[in-house]
């Protein structure tokens, strides 16, 4: 072990990335980042960590906070699951803990949003406590080095793989062996062309000397996209457009956005208008269709949005008491969507053109 342990230690001493939240071990910090970096890029990440970071300095301004400020923060780094998690959790620090970080991983574990993979890395990292930490990155260099075929998405491939990373962890220094892991991970060992040839652990790579890298780790599960299909309604009347929150346990829940209409497949203009759900949407009053945008196609994890914008004119104020009306300027007040962010931003960009 020790000498897996060097190997690593000196490997992410020469390569390791100037993170900002490497600058010191506040566990407050190092929450935020392995929140963020869940499902996110880092170099993406780091821009949003430093703006959070900037606008919530510790836990109590987060707890302070309305969830409008903290999803208006996120806006753009998708899965506000997390935001609102965090949020929540902020609140319990205050609560539960008299505003200070839980020191131990049982008490880690107790906030919303974390589980046990966020759990080891605070308390290691923070605490220096020995617990290892399991994420793609360690899944993909254990299996290779080790030449585990078993699936990491099985029962029995998450118990082999936790128990080996428990049992290498160098327990002298758990923060500085779960980072190195994680790092050769994230800039060596990639899922796709490592650079093996570089790599210090060529000589004891069981996937390299088998000619199997391209094969490890192994996954039992497909990952099945839902279509869905958008239609966004930009209405205006008298200088304002409406805007309207969804509440709905789905994507983007509690974030804004222009009036919808979902279907299970694209409608044409005409299926759109003299659908029942627009007649009761908009009713008592003419309307003027301005412009209809082509279809934009945006990616989720396990969706794939087809998206049309309608512009429309009305002659009347509607009468629906779910929608907000506000001015064009005044957009950027709510946390919407990045792809609604983009088509408001579009929209206010050509007016002041």
């Amino acid at each position: 072990m020790s000498e897996f342990h060097k190997i690593l230690t000196v490997w992410y001493q020469q390569n390791k990335r100037d993170l900002p939240w490497r600058l010191n071990n506040d566990p407050y910090f190092i929450w935020i980042s392995e929140i963020i970096l869940q499902q996110t890029r880092v170099n993406q990440g780091k821009d949003y960590f430093l703006r959070f970071i900037e606008r919530f300095p510790d836990v109590r301004s987060l707890a302070n906070a309305s969830e409008n400020e903290v999803l208006k923060i996120w806006q753009g780094l998708g899965y506000y699951s997390r935001a609102r998690n965090m949020h929540f959790a902020a609140r319990q620090i205050m609560a539960e803990f008299n505003g200070q970080f839980p020191d131990s991983i049982d008490n880690i574990k107790k906030l919303k949003g974390v589980g046990e993979y966020t759990a080891a890395a605070i308390a290691s990292i923070a605490f220096g406590l020995e617990h290892a930490v399991i994420d793609g990155n360690v899944y993909r260099v254990l299996s290779r080095i080790f030449g585990i075929a078993t699936p990491i998405d099985s029962r029995n491939g998450k118990r082999e793989f936790s128990e080996l990373a428990n049992q290498l962890l160098d327990r002298s220094n758990p923060a500085i062996f779960n980072e190195a892991i994680m790092e050769i991970g994230a800039l060596q060992c990639l899922p796709r062309n490592p650079d093996c040839s570089s790599c210090p652990f060529q000589n004891q790579c069981v996937a390299l000397s088998k000619n199997e890298i391209n094969k490890l780790p192994v996954k039992i599960k497909k990952i099945s996209v839902r279509h869905r299909f958008f239609h966004y309604f930009y209405i205006q009347y008298s200088g304002y457009f409406f805007i309207e929150k969804r509440e709905d346990n789905d994507i983007w829940q509690n974030l804004y956005q222009l009036p919808l209409i979902e279907s299970s497949r694209a409608l044409s203009c005409e299926e759109i208008l003299t659908s029942d759900q627009f007649r009761s949407m908009i009713k008592g009053t003419d309307i003027i269709i301005e412009t209809i945008s082509p279809e934009i196609v945006h990616l989720l994890t396990h969706q794939k949005l087809h998206v049309r914008f309608l512009e429309i004119a009305i002659s009347q104020k509607p009468n629906n008491p779910g929608w907000i009306r506000i001015r064009p300027d005044k957009a950027s007040d709510y946390p919407v969507p990045k792809l609604i962010d983009n088509f408001l931003t579009g929209k206010l960009n050509n007016k002041l053109g």
